[in-house]
């Protein structure tokens, strides 16, 4: 067939097909649907559009008006409605509920001139109704399987509110508690965060990313926004190679690997260079050397932000670099929108870099099935029966207690009695049903949670008396504000002190509030916030035998409760269903499993504090002088260190075996260790393995975890765990971003935490 020809009767059946007035299916020779891969598909489309209608899939709106009213009439709103008209916008966020996405995706569709689909975006980080842990307290779990159901859980409700790409997960790995969004991530180690990154992708996405209860994920932030200077929001980030390679780059690989359909770039500069403009990390790293096909969007108004950085001088500068480096979609920046034509007609960028851009988020369009119909994530029935379901509330209290870490039980309060105990609930966070939802739940309802004092009036054996003890917000709460802290009320300390006088035990719910934690909630301080310090040891005055249970996002600098407090529970924040969880843990109903993704310091003097650092060339004192790695007035080790987590029984390891001492390069290395719960509960124990390459042509660390297996002991009971070792595990990247091998020797350690004792080696040759 003729081109011409060609194109005029593909361009009539993509009218006819998406605006509905032609079946596709029964009419397949004039609909694009008939090409046989979805890149012919993209091809075809691309050849149909018009320099302005390319841009404009570049171009992401944030929802602009309420579309069950009028159209807009004025301003920026009334240009966004045009632009949506003009088929000038690829996508929209932050509008959801199936009869607002409808009305959009119905203009998008109906109204413009090829009828494309939106692609349309949200925050779905950590449940969409019905709310699951924190991604850091998920973490904590280190069950992938749990993880992955959290996120198809998400993924379904989100779906069948009308979305179709979520602004997830977050893979940024970061040893810098004072940052807030460390809540949204998996913590602190390359191993864990690529293993979970993967779950989460596959979370979302599914095995098949057309079917209606899946959406398109997103590996943020592309990269190192988890190592910002200070653990300030929005701040510079300087690393080397070794760390970038090593630390940084895993899990967005892992994601790439995975599937993941879309990237976001960061707020962040590295070497000098904002991300979002950076060509190295976009087109070098992870278009070309990882091969990744789906596309790349900017964070909110971050490719303007390549002005304020000093890196273009206006939108037509940064509009050109950054679509150069390989930023595809601008998010909220209008840099795109409003340069790139222009620079196309005046030959300052070629259009190949505009057709690339379009032709990738074409594609995840296609590859969500929005072209085969674009209302597919638009039923009313899904959303009534879907959307807050019952199971869903089953998984997220699944995930919440597999999610709590127990810290100390030194004289075994826990697990409490049911029932002939007086206990005394203490606390600002004890009764709070809004801020155990934590950050980033956007679609939730506030004070949905299950507090903490409803979960434990639940259980009907004990007296329980509960005490406020003091406010720690002042005023409304939201996630755009900021927090303000109680620092002067201590109106309800003497009744709290009271409380406890006369009781057996008492729980004390401490902590940070939920919109404490995540984007733009920097702490220069780990402490408890406000007077809660106070209220605590006012408390332990009179009754020594506490359960602190802490609400936080973060690891917290807990040295004094460490030293004091016999029982300490990280409760984070858990989502909908804090309370039940909480209290099925203290009272024995699951015992705790939970291992810190992070480490926990023992003042903020010692961030960044992690387990798997350089050994330094002065690592310990051995001429008894000062002149070693060291502090003066800390020591060097954490309050608490990665992987760490006990359980109501005991576990005890032994017979750590490696098949032979000696492997070539390309063996597997296998390795074994005997677990036996001698204690007298049933539970389950996250058996770590960690290795250390001895010598390298680049310093490895003291320690890098390279395995792990969730294993369920019942008291009394023994089993072999086996470990697989193949080059994946034994590698490194160099300086220039290569793996390799290296020949030598290493060392592996077997335990509950980081800092396991069993340990072995053997030799590569």
């Amino acid at each position: 067939m003729n081109t011409k020809i060609h194109h005029i009767v593909l361009y009539l059946g993509i009218i006819l097909t998406l605006s509905g007035h032609i079946d596709h299916k029964k009419y397949p020779a004039v609909a694009i649907h008939n090409y046989d891969t979805i890149d012919k598909k993209v091809d075809s489309l691309i050849n149909l559009m018009t320099l302005e209608e390319k841009v404009g899939q570049m171009n992401l709106y944030n929802g602009f008006w309420d579309v069950t009213g009028p159209a807009p009439k004025e301003g920026s709103a009334k240009t966004k409605y045009d632009h949506l008209r003009k088929g000038w916008v690829g996508g929209m966020l932050n509008v959801r509920g199936v009869e607002n996405v409808r009305k959009l995706q119905k203009i998008a569709v109906e109204e413009t001139r090829l009828g494309i689909p939106l692609i349309i975006g949200f925050d779905v980080i950590h449940g969409y109704k019905t709310i699951s842990p924190i991604p850091l307290a998920e973490a904590a779990s280190w069950d992938l399987k749990a993880i992955e159901k959290s996120a198809r859980n998400a993924a379904s409700e989100a779906s069948a509110a009308g979305i179709n790409w979520t602004f997830a997960p977050m893979v940024d790995i970061s040893r810098e508690p004072r940052w807030g969004r460390v809540m949204e991530g998996a913590g602190e180690d390359p191993y864990l965060g690529s293993k979970i990154a993967k779950a989460r992708v596959h979370g979302f996405q599914g095995d098949d990313l057309k079917k209606k209860n899946t959406i398109a994920a997103c590996a943020k932030h592309f990269a190192a926004y988890g190592f910002t200077e200070a653990g300030r929001e929005y701040n510079t980030v300087d690393i080397g190679t070794s760390t970038l390679f090593n630390t940084i780059l895993p899990p967005f690989k892992a994601a790439s690997e995975s599937g993941v359909k879309t990237f976001m770039n960061s707020f962040n500069d590295l070497n000098g260079i904002p991300v979002s403009a950076s060509k190295y990390l976009q087109r070098d790293i992870l278009k070309t050397k990882w091969g990744f096909e789906g596309f790349v969007v900017s964070d909110w108004a971050s490719l303007k932000e390549i002005i304020n950085w000093g890196h273009a001088k206006n939108k037509k500068e940064a509009a050109k670099i950054a679509s150069s480096a390989g930023s595809d979609m601008d998010m909220e920046g209008s840099v795109y929108i409003q340069e790139l034509v222009n620079l196309v007609k005046e030959s300052v960028i070629e259009e190949h870099i505009i057709n690339d851009a379009a032709k990738r988020i074409l594609k995840v369009k296609f590859e969500l099935g929005l072209f085969d119909d674009p209302y597919k994530y638009c039923n009313t029935k899904n959303e009534k029966e879907i959307i807050g379901r019952q199971t869903h509330l089953d998984d997220a209290l699944d995930m919440a207690k597999k999610s709590i870490v127990l810290l100390k039980n030194e004289t075994n309060i826990l697990p409490l009695k049911k029932e002939g105990q007086k206990i005394a609930l203490i606390g600002p966070l004890a009764a709070e049903k809004n801020s155990p939802l934590g950050s980033w739940r956007t679609a939730s309802d506030d004070n949905t949670a299950v507090s903490v004092l409803e979960g434990m009036n639940a259980y009907s054996g004990n007296a329980v008396h509960y005490s406020k003890g003091m406010d720690l917000i002042i005023g409304e709460t939201s996630f755009i504000k900021e927090v303000k802290i109680n620092t002067t009320n201590r109106d309800g300390i003497k009744e709290a002190i009271e409380t406890a006088k006369n009781v057996d035990v008492v729980v004390m719910v401490l902590g940070e509030h939920g919109f404490q934690s995540g984007e733009s909630r920097s702490r220069t301080h780990l402490d408890l916030p406000g007077l809660q310090q106070e209220l605590l040891e006012a408390v332990y005055k009179v009754n020594k035998n506490i359960v602190l249970v802490l609400n936080n996002g973060r690891p917290l600098a807990i040295e004094w409760a460490s030293q004091n407090i016999p029982s300490i529970v990280v409760g984070w924040q858990l989502g909908s269903q804090t309370g039940n969880a909480i209290a099925q843990v203290l009272y024995g109903d699951y015992n705790p499993s939970g291992k810190l993704p992070m480490t926990f310091p023992r003042n903020v003097g010692q961030i960044p504090i992690y387990y798997n650092h350089k050994n330094t060339g002065r690592p310990k004192n051995t001429e008894n002088n000062v002149f070693w790695s060291h502090y003066i007035d800390q020591d060097n080790s954490p309050l608490y260190p990665f992987g760490f987590g006990l359980s109501y029984t005991k576990f005890i390891y032994k017979n750590l075996t490696i098949e032979d001492s000696n492997f070539s390069i390309n063996d597997t290395v296998k390795v074994s260790v005997e677990i036996s719960n001698i204690g007298d509960y049933d539970g389950k124990e996250v058996v770590q393995l960690y290795i250390r390459d001895l010598v390298g042509s680049v310093v490895r660390p003291v320690r890098e975890l390279k395995g792990f297996e969730l294993v369920m002991l019942n008291k009394g009971e023994t089993k072999i765990v086996e470990f697989l070792l193949t080059k994946e595990e034994l590698g490194f990247y160099d300086n220039n971003g290569d793996f390799i091998i290296e020949a030598g020797d290493f060392e592996v350690y077997v335990g509950g935490d980081s800092d396991a004792k069993l340990k072995n080696q053997f030799n590569l040759k």
